[in-house]
């Protein structure tokens, strides 16, 4: 899905405050930030993790961390088929839900929390194998949720690794 338009003109066309699609893919309106969208929508996430992790159980954080990537997949595609354009900067959900994951198993601690969201931005950013595979080759909503989960996976692990040897 190729788009003629610049960022400017597919950020206006985004209808963020009217469409719940638009919402919830633009990360509340984050992702209208014209610098650095994906680190905006990264910290839109924090406190929504910090709802989850402080409220409900692990079991159930992880459920709606599964339902937010299900919704995601339908959302994105929609958005990126409104706005004609593929993975636009501006869709963010997909680092929520990055988010989210990097963050899965692990105590509630700010330092916890700016590394999960240091290192979750390192691996968006430089997409090592295999997250970059995905990025080109999946399309659609898949292909926008699924390299940023992979993302938030290998950020899971690193800050697992940081938790057990450094930080407990």
């Amino acid at each position: 899905m190729a788009s003629n338009l610049n960022k400017k003109e597919i950020r206006n066309k985004a209808r963020v405050f009217s469409d719940i699609n638009h919402f919830l893919a633009f990360g509340f309106g984050s992702g209208l930030s014209p610098f650095a969208p994906g680190t905006m929508g990264t910290i839109a996430a924090i406190p929504i993790y910090l709802i989850m992790a402080f409220f409900l159980p692990q079991w159930l954080y992880i459920i709606l961390t599964i339902l937010f990537l299900v919704a995601g997949i339908s959302i994105c595609n929609k958005v990126s088929a409104d706005l004609q354009t593929h993975d636009f900067s501006g869709i963010v959900w997909d680092e929520i839900v990055g988010y989210l994951v990097t963050m899965m198993f692990l105590p509630l601690s700010w330092e916890l929390i700016i590394i999960g969201f240091c290192l979750f931005r390192f691996f968006d950013i430089i997409k090592p194998w295999p997250i970059n595979w995905l990025d080109r080759e999946v399309s659609g909503g898949l292909g926008i949720m699924l390299d940023d989960v992979l993302a938030g996976l290998f950020s899971w692990a690193v800050l697992m690794l940081i938790y057990l040897f450094w930080l407990n």
